[in-house]
């Protein structure tokens, strides 16, 4: 018998734009077909010479002075300009004209971790070795987290609520959460939601390194990323921005939009349990996601896919996917885009959001890279090895970051 599609209804949001910038490429198509291929992006990196971990996944061939001119190249650090770059390819993908629209209805929100720490590393260098004086004059301008959101809206002419959210590595997925709530309560009609994050630098690397989170596979880096495998022992760094372009999906077909999915519900919620481990009981994580498919008016066996957090260290991959079995069952095909792209940060759960939307509109769950030999005690149906073909009505995408918060997103078809 053929499962109807998820009810429509007055409240729900379309998402008729994307945007990506990763380290499978700069763009939609080519990130799509990096993370379709299952092959890691992860390399030796030289500007991390000599640190304790050496490896990361950054963005290829991406031009500041190429993408986003040659001011942004001046005055942005690179989080905002990789956001820049994403959020203008979401825009003219869904076909509005920031020449036109009306600045004041149309929000911005993006996700962010750390802020401009490329900056603050190398004007920090510069006060130690020449003096005050060599220090910029938009050292704080470019630093500060909320900067990215001020850029996208001078660079769109958006002058509507403009907010950055900061929750770690579930930042991207809160933003978009943020963005659904101002949409739904009338205070926009258009929002760009996403997150961006450039922390691959010297003092952040071993900071991670540090703290044992950061995969030590250091003489084969395309093979260190591997979630939700028997041999994993940690993430590997990454960089890039992930954009949406959301509407009221009645908007959009009015103005007769190509709608590639809908975001029909978000959950959050907090671990309160520790600084950076996971609840190991699992229960912050399922209070999110038990809310996310409610407001979605969605039941755990209608899932179909889930775009999991899957950060490739031991007790994460572990306590995700005892939730993911206990609540959702054996039946959804998972899959972690992070083997591919690494483990983004703030940006990671927007991208992945984005990754979920084209996951439901392909009808195609891209494989998790480097899985050969999966944790017998991770009881899941895990993507691996090729992409898999299959009707997606529903999926879920996890995001959870240190300090314990959560943000999971129900994305369902058009």
């Amino acid at each position: 018998m053929t499962r109807p599609a998820p009810a429509r209804g007055p409240d729900d949001i379309a998402v008729t734009g994307l945007g990506l910038v990763t380290a499978a490429g700069i763009g939609v198509a080519d990130t799509w077909a990096g993370v379709c291929r299952g092959r890691s992006a992860a390399a030796t990196d030289p500007g991390l010479a000599g640190l304790p971990v050496d490896i990361s996944c950054t963005v290829p061939g991406f031009s500041a002075r190429r993408h986003v001119g040659r001011r942004s190249a001046l005055t942005q650090d690179r989080f905002s300009q990789l956001s820049v770059a994403a959020a203008r390819e979401a825009v003219a993908d869904s076909g509005l004209d920031p020449g036109t629209w009306d600045g004041a209805r149309v929000g911005v929100v993006v996700g962010c971790g750390l802020g401009g720490v490329a900056t603050w590393e190398a004007q920090h260098r510069r006060l130690l070795d020449q003096g005050p004086q060599a220090v910029s004059a938009l050292l704080i301008p470019m630093l500060v987290p909320n900067m990215v959101a001020g850029h996208l809206a001078m660079d769109l002419g958006a002058s509507g609520p403009n907010l950055v959210t900061a929750t770690a590595c579930a930042s991207g997925a809160t933003a978009i959460g943020t963005a659904l709530h101002l949409l739904r309560d009338g205070s926009c009609d258009v929002v760009v939601a996403g997150g961006g994050e450039a922390g691959v630098t010297p003092l952040m690397v071993t900071g991670f390194a540090q703290m044992g989170a950061l995969s030590r596979r250091l003489d084969e880096p395309a093979a260190a990323s591997r979630p939700f495998d028997r041999d994993r022992d940690g993430f590997v760094i990454g960089e890039g921005s992930g954009m949406l372009v959301l509407e009221r999906a009645a908007d959009a077909r009015a103005r007769g939009a190509a709608v590639r999915a809908r975001i029909a519900g978000y959950g959050a919620s907090a671990d309160a349990h520790h600084m950076t481990a996971p609840d190991p009981r699992g229960t912050g994580v399922l209070l999110a996601l038990r809310t996310a498919l409610a407001r979605a008016g969605v039941v755990p066996d209608e899932v179909d896919h889930v775009n999991a957090h899957g950060t490739s260290t031991p007790l994460n991959d572990a306590a995700e996917a005892a939730v993911l079995r206990k609540f959702l069952g054996a039946g959804p095909a998972v899959t972690s885009t992070k083997g591919v792209l690494g483990h983004t940060l703030g940006a990671a759960g927007a991208i992945e959001a984005a990754l979920t939307v084209l996951a439901v509109q392909h009808g195609t769950v891209p494989p998790t890279a480097n899985l050969h030999d999966q944790d017998p005690d991770i009881d899941l149906d895990v993507v691996s090895g090729t992409a898999r073909t299959r009707k997606l009505d529903v999926a879920v995408s996890n995001s959870f970051g240190f300090g314990g918060q959560n943000a999971v997103l129900v994305v369902t078809a058009p």
